[in-house]
């Protein structure tokens, strides 16, 4: 992934954190915070299969909408859990996160110049 976009993921993450507390009544993103980690995993499940059911069928287009609501219920999710994505990142096995990122769309990416000795 390009820095770019990882960054969007940080200021979509730090627009949720700063919901945090605010009105549900005028804020989707507030009114799942109020409700609290077990409401907002419920729908991160539902988020998921419709993803699935979306790539199954071989519909690019829903799967990328359906992809993006699946982002976004994640990153509620983790502001909910305390969860910062730099965590995520911190938390992962260098090698999960060097082979996934070789791999996307089948291209070599730069990360692996940066591929600890192994």
């Amino acid at each position: 992934a390009k820095g770019g976009d990882l960054e969007v993921l940080a200021r979509l993450y730090a627009t949720i954190e700063a919901r945090k507390g605010g009105d549900p009544a005028t804020s989707y993103t507030a009114k799942l915070l109020a409700g609290g980690a077990p409401a907002i995993a419920r729908k991160l499940g539902e988020e998921s299969v419709e993803t699935v059911i979306a790539a199954l069928q071989g519909d690019t287009g829903q799967t990328v909408r359906e992809s993006a609501d699946l982002l976004y219920h994640l990153l509620v999710l983790w502001a909910a859990c305390g969860i910062a994505p730099d965590d995520v990142k911190v938390g992962m096995p260098v090698e999960v996160f060097y082979e996934t990122f070789d791999s996307i769309d089948g291209k070599d990416l730069v990360l692996h110049q940066f591929r600890p000795a192994q």
